[in-house]
C-alpha cells in the first residue's frame, strides 16, 4: 500500500498504521479479516493474526485493531496501566501477515464522550467475570459493535482464552443478525503451560510460578473428564486449593451461555473456566473440554 493512499495512514515503518475511521476505506479487496486487540501483543495475536490471513488467503485483507477501551474497565482497574506497545505491535502486525493496523484514539471510536446508548450483555454477562467485573461486558460489546461496523469485515477472530467474552460476542452476532462469522482460535501457551497474556509481563518471578497453578488445574480437569464433571471440578479444585491463591471462580460451564453444568451425565462440550489474583495482577483462563 502506498504512503499517501488516505486520509489517516502514516508513512515510513507506520504505513500499516490507520488512525481515523475515514482512513479504514484506504485498503479493500477479497474477503477481509478482523482481529480485535487492546495492544501489547504478543504470540496469541499472532497466531490470531495468521488464521486469519490463512482464512482470506493472499487476495484478502486482514485488519488488526488497537484500541484500549475505556468502557470495559470499571473502577479501580487497570486502564492506566493496561500496556501501550504500538511500536511493537505494528512491527508484530506486519510479521504475522496484516495488512492494516486501525488504532484510532478514544475521541475516534466515541466522539461525543462516553456513548449514550449502549449494548446490555444480559444474563450471560453478569455471570463469572461479569459478576466480578460489572458492566464490563457491556463496555466489551459496545465497541465490539462499533469496530465489526467501522471495519466492515466477513470474518472475525477472536481467542478462546477469553471463553466469556467468546461467547458473548457470538451470541450478540447471532441476536443482532451481524453478517459476520465469529472464528474461535485456540489458546497459545507457553512451553509451561501459561497461558499468553498481555498482563503476564506485570507478574514478578515468584507470581508466575504461583501462576501455573491456573493451568495446572486446567489440564487436570481435563484429565479427570472421563470421570465426569464431578470429577473434573473436584480435581481442579485440589490443585487451586494446594495453590493458595486469591481466587474469583472456578466453574464448569455451557459454552454456549456460560450456565454451569450441574448434572453428571452431562454430554457434549463444555468449558472449565478460573480467574484469580497473582500478585496484584489478575489472570483469566480456560480449556475445552468434551464429555
Amino acid at each position: 500500500m502506498s504512503a499517501g493512499m488516505s486520509t489517516g495512514m502514516s508513512t515510513g515503518m507506520n504505513e500499516l498504521l490507520v488512525r481515523t475511521a475515514a482512513g479504514l476505506g484506504s485498503v479493500r479487496g477479497g474477503e477481509r479479516a478482523v482481529v480485535m486487540t487492546m495492544g501489547a501483543l504478543h504470540d496469541g495475536h499472532a497466531a490470531l493474526i495468521r488464521a486469519a490471513r490463512e482464512r482470506v488467503g493472499a487476495g484478502g485483507t486482514v485488519v488488526l485493531t488497537v484500541f484500549v477501551n475505556p468502557l470495559q474497565f470499571g473502577a479501580g482497574e487497570d486502564l492506566d496501566r493496561y500496556p501501550r506497545t504500538l511500536d511493537a505491535d505494528l512491527a508484530l502486525a506486519r510479521e504475522s501477515g496484516a495488512d492494516m493496523v486501525f488504532a484510532p484514539s478514544v475521541d475516534e471510536v466515541y466522539p461525543g464522550g462516553a456513548p449514550q446508548v449502549r449494548l446490555s450483555a444480559g444474563p450471560m454477562g453478569e455471570r463469572y467475570e461479569g459478576a466480578v467485573r460489572p458492566g464490563h461486558f457491556d463496555g466489551m460489546l459496545t465497541v465490539v459493535a462499533k469496530l465489526l461496523h467501522l471495519t466492515a469485515p466477513g470474518l472475525a477472530f477472536f481467542g478462546e482464552k477469553d471463553g466469556q467474552q467468546l461467547a458473548l460476542i457470538r451470541r450478540m452476532v447471532a441476536d443482532l443478525n451481524f453478517p459476520v462469522e465469529i472464528v474461535g482460535v485456540e489458546t497459545v501457551r507457553e512451553a509451561d503451560g501459561l497461558a499468553l497474556s498481555s498482563r503476564n509481563r506485570f507478574l514478578s518471578a515468584a507470581d508466575r510460578v504461583e501462576a501455573l497453578a491456573l493451568s495446572r488445574a486446567l489440564f487436570a480437569g481435563r484429565d479427570a473428564v472421563p470421570l465426569g464433571p464431578a470429577a473434573v471440578r473436584k480435581a481442579a479444585d485440589e490443585v487451586l486449593a494446594q495453590a493458595g491463591l486469591a481466587l474469583d471462580y472456578v466453574a464448569l460451564v455451557d459454552p454456549a451461555d456460560f450456565t454451569e453444568i450441574d448434572r453428571d451425565d452431562h454430554r457434549g462440550e463444555a468449558v472449565l473456566a478460573v480467574a484469580a489474583k497473582v500478585g496484584s495482577t489478575r489472570l483469566i483462563d480456560n480449556v475445552r473440554l468434551a464429555f
